[in-house]
């Protein structure tokens, strides 16, 4: 036998048993126990004060605003969402009270534009939207419903109308393209705008107009058959595809 080979065997020897050792220093007694995780935690965890009160605890004392919570825009919101834990406001009532926070900053933190929040979200720059202004001298916390009914599909849809602002869409208005009934902009998930269903709508400005002009022209008949237009170019930014 080789003479490398019992140094090898003992490197692997004394590596298994450094493994083995470190296994115990440093993985909990019991992890696994449960699953993937340490089953003492479920102890530690039960073990810490509880300090949220839950919804129906508030509403048992504040039944109307709650009651105006649950039918207006702020119906998924939790109460202490804004208000912070308040298990020791409801066993105490008079001992604490929850925060009541009127900064813009906390209602920024759902409502400031992000392009990555749905779309549809109400959405508003808060450079531009009544800066250094309070959000609830407009509107109703439990019930926020603007004071007046947005013209503006840019109020809700701020990263579509922020991207074809730098498009070749530019100039047109969103109900080209897009018929949104008066009571969309009054409750948004009850009715939605329609879309185009077919190419001829493209055809529309794209198709059949004098050669020579501003507006790109395609033969609908041979041009990207048998493919809806928007499956190759998006219609807010619709730039030429390779």
């Amino acid at each position: 036998m080789p003479q490398q080979v019992p140094r090898l065997l003992a490197v692997l020897a004394i590596a298994a048993g450094a493994l083995l050792l470190a296994r115990r220093l440093l993985i909990p007694e019991t992890f696994g126990d449960l699953g993937h995780y340490r089953a003492a935690a479920l102890d530690t965890i039960a073990a810490r004060p509880i300090k949220f009160a839950g919804r129906q605890a508030c509403a048992a004392c504040h039944g109307a605003v709650d009651a105006k919570r649950v039918a207006g825009n702020h119906r998924g919101v939790a109460c202490e969402i804004c208000h912070g834990p308040a298990a020791a406001h409801a066993a105490a009532p008079m001992a604490g009270k929850p925060e009541i926070r009127r900064e813009r900053a906390l209602c920024l933190l759902c409502h400031a534009f992000n392009p990555s929040r749905p779309t549809g979200f109400p959405q508003v720059d808060s450079l531009t939207h009544n800066a250094r202004i309070p959000c609830m001298t407009c509107h109703q916390p439990h019930a926020p419903e603007p004071p007046v009914t947005p013209r503006e599909c840019s109020a809700c849809h701020g990263g579509i109308a922020r991207q074809k602002a730098v498009s070749h869409h530019a100039t047109l208005p969103c109900t080209t393209c897009h018929e949104a009934p008066e009571t969309h902009r009054q409750d948004p998930r009850s009715v939605r705008p329609t879309k185009p269903t077919a190419r001829a709508f493209c055809g529309g400005c794209h198709s059949g107009m004098p050669e020579g002009g501003v507006i790109p022209q395609i033969d609908l008949q041979r041009h990207g058959q048998p493919y809806l237009c928007w499956q190759c170019h998006y219609p807010h930014h619709p730039e030429a595809g390779t």
